[in-house]
This record gives C-alpha cells, sequence and structure tokens, in this order.
C-alpha cells in the first residue's frame, strides 16, 4: 500500500501511462501511412455521424433561441419606455388618466411572463437536451483509446507470431493483451451502439416540445396583448371625445326640433301631427375627413336626426 503510493509507485503508474500513450501514437501513426489496418465499425460510424449532425443542429438551436430570448427582452424594456413615454404626453383634461397607468402596467407583465414560460418551458428544454453531447463525447474519445489499444495490442501479437525468433512466453502474454483490450473495447462499443440510437431518436421528442412550447406561448401572449391594447384609453381619445361632442350636440338639435315642431301644433294633445311623430331617431356614423375643429360639419363623427311621421 505505502509502495504504492510511494516515489516508486508513482513512478511505475506514470511509466505505465507513458508507455500507452506512447503505444497509441505510434499505432495512429502506422494506421495514417497504412501500415497497420483499423478496426471499423460502420454501424458505430454512422451512429457517430449522427451523434455529429444532431450536436450541430441542437447547439444551434439553443443558440438562435438565446438569442430570441435577448429580443424579447428587449422588446419588453422598449415596450415599457414607449408605454412611458406615451404616458408621459398624456394630457391633464383627456378622459381615462387613471385607466392608462394600469394598462402600461398590465403590458409589462405580460412581456414579463412571456420570457419566464419561455426560460421554463422551451430553453430549459433544450439545455437539459444539449447537457447530454458532453458526457457521450467523452465516452465517443475512450472508444476511441481503446480501439487505438486493441488495434496496437493484436498487431503488436501479429509481429511476435511473425518474427523470425519466437518467444513462445511473450507471444502468450501479447495474447492475453489482445484478449484483454478486445474485451473492453467491445464492451464500450456496444454499450455506445445502444444507446446513440436512443440518444438521436431524443432530439424529435425535443424538438416537438420545444416549438410546441414557443407557438402556443406566442400566441397565447399575442392574444392577451390584443385584449389589453384593445381597451387602450389612447386609441379611443381621438374617437371617444369627437363621440361626446357630436351625441350633444344630435340631442340638441333633435330637442330644438322638437321644441318648434310642438309649438307650431294647433291640435289638442292626441291628436293631428303629434299623434303621427312615431319616431325620433339619432343616427351616428362616421365622417370621412375628421378634423380638429368643432361643429356637425367637421366633427369625424357626424350625428344625423331624423324624425318620422
Amino acid at each position: 500500500m505505502a509502495e504504492g503510493n510511494g516515489p516508486k509507485g508513482g513512478t511505475g503508474v506514470f511509466a505505465k501511462r507513458f508507455q500507452r500513450q506512447l503505444s497509441r501514437g505510434k499505432e495512429k501513426v502506422l494506421q495514417k501511412f497504412g501500415k497497420t489496418v483499423e478496426t471499423k465499425d460502420e454501424i458505430f460510424e454512422q451512429c457517430l455521424l449522427n451523434l455529429n449532425d444532431q450536436q450541430i443542429d441542437g447547439n444551434r438551436l439553443y443558440k438562435d433561441l438565446k438569442i430570441y430570448l435577448s429580443s424579447v427582452k428587449g422588446m419588453r424594456e422598449a415596450s415599457k419606455r414607449l408605454s412611458q413615454s406615451l404616458y408621459g404626453v398624456y394630457e391633464p383634461d383627456w378622459d381615462g388618466e387613471e385607466e392608462l397607468g394600469t394598462i402600461v402596467e398590465g403590458e409589462d407583465l405580460l412581456w414579463n411572463d412571456y420570457e419566464a414560460k419561455l426560460i421554463d418551458k422551451a430553453l430549459c428544454t433544450i439545455e437539459s437536451y444539449i447537457s447530454q453531447f458532453p458526457d457521450v463525447r467523452e465516452r465517443v474519445a475512450k472508444r476511441g483509446r481503446k480501439l487505438v489499444d486493441y488495434d496496437s495490442s493484436r498487431h503488436h501479437l501479429e509481429a511476435m507470431q511473425n518474427a523470425k525468433k519466437k518467444d513462445d512466453v511473450k507471444i502468450a502474454k501479447a495474447a492475453e493483451e489482445v484478449n484483454r483490450t478486445q474485451i473492453v473495447f467491445e464492451d464500450i462499443n456496444r454499450e455506445l451502439r445502444d444507446e446513440l440510437p436512443t440518444l438521436y431518436d431524443s432530439r424529435i421528442g425535443c424538438y416537438v416540445s420545444v416549438f410546441t412550447a414557443i407557438s402556443n406561448l406566442r400566441d397565447t401572449f399575442f392574444k392577451e396583448m390584443t385584449t389589453v391594447c384593445a381597451g387602450h384609453i389612447l386609441l379611443n381619445i381621438w374617437g371617444w371625445n369627437t363621440v361626446k361632442k357630436a351625441v350633444m350636440w344630435g340631442f340638441a338639435l333633435v330637442y330644438k326640433k322638437l321644441n318648434c315642431f310642438v309649438s307650431d301644433l294647433s291640435c289638442p294633445p292626441g291628436h293631428g301631427a303629434l299623434a303621427s311623430l312615431t319616431s325620433i331617431r339619432v343616427i351616428v356614423r362616421a365622417s370621412p375627413a375628421p378634423s380638429l375643429e368643432t361643429g356637425p360639419a367637421s366633427d369625424p363623427l357626424v350625428v344625423l336626426a331624423t324624425m318620422s311621421h
């Protein structure tokens, strides 16, 4: 125990590690120049290609989603500043000043809620999805190292078996090393061949969850924002004030005409022209050319008073 933890034990571990790295480097060089043949697994190679594409797509989606969230934050701040500016230009004699503050606050709450739900239901989902890749990449790299160890031990055994002077003891040890490295490699290779297709298929569920969340949240947000802005007092100030003026003018006109009509009647009440007066209608319609001037002819809304006999 003490020997393994002492300087000599540490030196031995370092020497073995260095020898392993040297052997791997030598094997890679020989494979690169075609002196040795690398063990191939076409199924795993296809799984690795899928993993590469999957990770690229996942990282791009995560990056673009963060950009989208950053834009939402920017829109929230811009909307808040714009609403504050509109509140600042609101004139004291306009109706609904108290309502405007409530509407501005409601818009800000909707933006905050939209951003929070995007993070919770979309960003966290894609973060959990791409967090799998570093561990898988480490295992793929480990598989590559074990593959090099297996190929190196296999080629070392072949070289010893083809040597002119054969050493049966060394050949037996080399064969044991081949069996050991083969078992280690095949175990991790089999695990990855089983897990990588499952990981690849999981992309569909992740994409569906993310896109569904974004679509539903965006649809809900714009509907609620439309509902809030539909009652925005600034959108109704012009029409509301002119409606009041037009309606008041219209009723005054009808009252005046009615008085004149009644005063001219010579018949007793309930007879003649007064009895034939069946309806008084006030019709409000939009004028094609509104202006700020007062009066029935230039108001954006024109009141037409009609009397039916």
